[in-house]
């Protein structure tokens, strides 16, 4: 008996899967007979080199093994197929021919040099023209999300991905760079996965202080704008919360709109950018207190998707990591589903300290940095320090600013606007066909 070995994602599952699947169904009939075994990619697997599927596993486990032919789907928890290879010495690999370049292009030359071991083959079927399951994420991508949806993919990052990375948005045009934003590297796809509706950047956009002025009808205003033309999972910035019994309605309103979290801090009073520091007067809430507005918030969710990720200021009120860690203890005994550690200093260090503790901790739960001032920290030192979310918290709203500012004075050098339109600015046509409808 025959074994057929497909690795695929399955996770819009179209015409050239079905091709694959009947030429092995044909194969087996002409040796007489066996199996077709799918090798299911995990969402950890399809993160590791694009964009997370749409579908969760066990959603596209459940119809992949409904499927004419199928015999049996395993799940593929990597990108090499290697693991599964040697558990199953299938007789054959199918996939399609556009696997011979690419991303995948290594993966193959590897199984072909493993299938020798026991005689096995790869056999590449032809590209089904006019279908690809990126062609149909892309279309799926411009109708849109549903706030069910979206809410759930925080949650399916952080068991997919070592550190899930989030950019500002602060109107819609940076929530159409967050959404659509990549570059390739290495045959992959690197792009954010997700966006953060930061206080400061709205307040800034609006050419108003960072002094909580903003009322929540105007934030909200601006979040649906986002929500409208993005698809990413969304983290909002609460603020302080507000008084308690403020705080329960922006959990139903974020939850109800497909916010997948509200990152609170625990600072009482009068607003003032935690990147003050001790400058000006801050003042910490008390653990106690604030523990109460966490778990009023988990109360007054619907589902189990939505985080409240508790935010500490005691690095930046200069307060020492122990009473941080002291404070994380509590807030993580009264529910939060996350802890944000901030810090204005220039260098990784007391962060790293922080993390190191933290991390020890038995009920630990994801941990998010903002590294603003201590920018020079790479991803991948964020992931040795057991860092889960990095959040480039201001960084749209603050490129922005000096190209209008170097645009308007060209103009006035210039006394017209020629040099401006070549050096800073966007064509026309560009511009118009910029947001989708637009041509």
């Amino acid at each position: 008996m025959k074994k057929i070995y497909i690795g695929m994602s399955a996770d819009l599952l179209h015409p050239g899967h079905l091709n694959i699947i009947n030429e092995a169904r044909k194969i087996l009939s002409d040796e007489g007979g066996g199996k077709i075994i799918i090798g299911l990619l995990t969402d950890k697997a399809i993160a590791s080199y694009k964009r997370l599927p749409y579908m969760t596993f066990e959603q596209r486990k459940t119809v992949v093994k409904n499927v004419k032919g199928v015999d049996m789907v395993i799940a593929q928890e990597t990108l090499d197929y290697v693991p599964n290879l040697l558990k199953i010495k299938p007789d054959y690999v199918l996939h399609g021919d556009d696997w011979k370049t690419g991303v995948q292009a290594q993966t193959r030359k590897k199984i072909i040099e493993v299938m020798k071991e026991w005689g096995g083959k790869v056999i590449d079927i032809p590209y089904t023209e006019g279908i690809s399951s990126t062609k149909l994420n892309k279309i799926l991508k411009e109708v849109g999300t549903t706030p069910e949806i979206r809410g759930k993919r925080l949650k399916r990052l952080l068991n997919s991905k070592d550190l899930t990375v989030i950019i500002e948005a602060h109107n819609g045009l940076s929530g159409l760079i967050a959404e659509n934003a990549f570059v390739e590297e290495n045959g992959k796809k690197i792009e954010f996965d997700g966006i953060w509706i930061s206080s400061l950047t709205q307040s800034a956009a609006q050419g108003k202080p960072d002094i909580g002025y903003l009322d929540a009808p105007s934030r909200m205003a601006t979040l649906n704008d986002i929500i409208d033309i993005t698809t990413k999972p969304i983290i909002y910035d609460g603020d302080n919360g507000g008084p308690r019994e403020h705080f329960v309605f922006t959990v139903k309103t974020l939850e109800r709109l497909g916010v997948s979290a509200v990152i609170i801090e625990d600072k009482t009073g009068l607003k003032r950018n935690s990147l003050f520091g001790a400058e000006v007067e801050q003042y910490q809430d008390s653990p106690n207190n604030f523990a109460l507005k966490i778990k009023a918030g988990k109360q007054a969710q619907l589902t189990d998707d939505f985080m409240i990720i508790a935010r500490i200021e005691s690095l930046i009120l200069e307060k020492g990591i122990q009473d941080a860690i002291n404070r994380a203890k509590t807030y993580l005994e009264a529910g939060a589903d996350g802890i944000m550690i901030h810090s204005r200093k220039e260098t990784f260090d007391e962060v790293k300290e922080f993390a190191k503790i933290y991390n020890a901790l038995e009920n630990k739960k994801p941990l998010v940095v903002v590294p603003s001032s201590y920018c020079n920290i790479s991803e991948k030192e964020l992931i040795e320090n057991g860092i889960s979310i990095v959040i480039y918290a201001n960084h749209l709203l603050r490129a922005a600013y000096p190209a209008m500012l170097n645009c308007a004075k060209s103009i006035l050098k210039n006394h017209r606007c020629k040099e401006a339109s070549d050096e800073y600015c966007m064509k026309i046509k560009d511009i118009l066909t910029l947001i989708p409808g637009g041509n």
